[in-house]
């Protein structure tokens, strides 16, 4: 792991760490989520792309590279090679590039406290962080929608989870509080 993931990954579990005292989401769950989050990140891509092909994953997996595969690839290799076996804490890793319509406690802490871990800088971050610790599922839809614009701005093919979580914590969140 480099020097930069490490200093990441360290930022998002302080993140998670706190994130999980304010919500009530086991510590020790919260920490091994986050520590594990990238855990695959810097895997070369022909390394993963053969455990796409391998290991009985979805094939159009391939089709949106490291930044969808890492978190769910990275799920996968924590238990083979980690030897995690806490489903709660694998669904986290596995989810926290993508979301989804349902997420636990735990799975929205990592979702979110990878992307306001104090190292990254990018408009809307600050807010991103005081909503973060107001409502945590308020942040999920926060986080989704910057990265939907985000996505849409860089013109690139868009996972369906990812949408499939706007469509959740976005749209049908916003017609509820009206």
């Amino acid at each position: 792991m480099s020097e930069k993931r490490f200093n990441h990954v360290l930022g998002v579990e302080a993140t998670a760490l706190t994130l999980a005292e304010r919500y009530g989401v086991n510590l020790e769950r919260a920490s091994m989520a986050a520590l594990s989050h990238d855990y695959a990140k810097e895997r070369p891509d022909d390394e993963m792309i053969e455990l796409i092909r391998t290991q009985g994953f979805d094939l159009s997996l391939i089709e949106y590279g490291n930044q969808i595969w890492h978190g769910i690839l990275g799920a996968y290799l924590a238990k083979v090679e980690l030897g995690i076996v806490d489903e709660e804490v694998l669904q986290a890793i596995r989810l926290h590039t993508t979301g989804a319509k349902e997420m636990s406690q735990l799975d929205k802490l990592i979702y979110v406290a990878d992307f306001i871990e104090p190292g990254r800088q990018f408009p809307g971050v600050e807010e991103a962080r005081v909503v973060a610790f107001r409502n945590l599922d308020e942040a999920v839809a926060f986080e989704t929608k910057q990265t939907l614009s985000h996505l849409i701005a860089q013109e690139v093919k868009i996972y369906p989870k990812t949408i499939e979580t706007y469509n959740q914590w976005v749209v049908k969140n916003r017609r509820e509080l009206s």
